[in-house]
């Protein structure tokens, strides 16, 4: 595997998927290769908590499509790359929204982030479970706040935007693909 892909979704008011933000990255730089971005129609129509996002920035230029053709277009374009393994943050979530793409490897990123094990950049006064995992704030905007130390940066949720502060977390956090616990 010399490419990974980091996906993030966003859901509308039914909890269905309404857009899918994916990029690809090299396993040993975590350099951004390339991205996608999907908006499916008619989900996106429903409307959602982050809806306003959705078209926010005009040179994203979405494909707008059925989940269906969505769905196509990621296999192939997975194929092209040699993706075998998908990570996001809380990968739970967007593995069980996103069930055409069980056939590859999940890797959830929030398992290192929010573990003290793992995560040298929590606080030694931060308030955790006795697993070591943060009781709160181990959300993607705070988790990337405490590591990049910006403490202004705010989270679009935009779901292309937020799968690149997703591998960004992978980055700041310095661990190879191998620290990652598969689903």
């Amino acid at each position: 595997m010399s490419r990974f892909a980091v996906i993030d979704t966003e859901t509308n008011w039914n909890d269905k998927v309404m857009s899918i933000g994916t990029v690809i990255a090299d396993k040993n730089t975590f350099q951004l290769i390339d991205a996608k971005y999907h908006i499916l129609t008619p989900e996106y129509l429903v409307g959602g908590m982050y809806e306003d996002t959705l078209f926010a920035d005009p040179r994203l230029k979405p494909m707008l499509s059925s989940r269906k053709e969505v769905m196509n277009d990621l296999t192939s374009w997975f194929d092209k790359h040699g993706i075998r393994a998908i990570f996001a943050y809380n990968a739970c979530f967007d593995r069980n929204h996103l069930p055409e793409l069980r056939q590859y490897d999940w890797y959830d990123i929030m398992r290192l982030a929010a573990y003290r094990q793992s995560n040298p950049k929590i606080p030694a006064d931060a308030d955790c479970c006795s697993t070591g995992r943060l009781k709160r704030g181990y959300g993607v905007e705070a988790m990337l706040r405490l590591l990049s130390k910006d403490p202004c940066y705010h989270e679009t949720h935009n779901a292309l935007y937020d799968a690149m502060d997703e591998l960004q977390i992978m980055r700041l956090l310095e661990h190879r693909l191998g620290s990652y616990i598969k689903l």
